[in-house]
């Protein structure tokens, strides 16, 4: 069954006013519930700030370090789910499901990606 990777892209620099409501723990957890009970979740979490993150950038046969946060930087990627699904389209339902659980005023991104996978012989 295919895996397909989720990455939560959210801007860092716009959080404001990002309160929880008080019924987002709540629809979390039951979806979070759902999800590892049907077998689909192998794994999830949220990321720390940028500014406690490093880049490594290869360039012209020498590793550079930068040292977050990323200030040039809107849209980082916030969290990942490793989902394992059917198809594409069961992939897409679960992320439409984790994002609908989010208050409305927030804006958060989700990426859907197949997993690249060497078949088994």
């Amino acid at each position: 069954m295919p895996r397909f990777m989720t990455l939560i892209r959210i801007d860092e620099q716009d959080r404001e006013g990002w309160e929880p409501d008080p019924g987002f723990e709540q629809r979390m957890g039951e979806l979070f519930e759902e999800i590892t009970k049907a077998g689909v979740m192998l794994d999830t979490a949220g990321l720390t700030p940028t500014a406690q993150g490093t880049r490594l950038t290869w360039t012209d046969g020498k590793i550079d370090y930068t040292d977050g946060p990323f200030t040039e930087t809107k849209e980082v990627v916030g969290g990942y789910a490793i989902l394992q699904c059917k198809d594409k389209a069961e992939a897409l339902e679960w992320t439409r499901r984790f994002l609908h659980t989010h208050p409305a005023n927030w804006t958060v991104e989700a990426e859907l990606r197949q997993i690249d996978e060497m078949p088994q012989p």
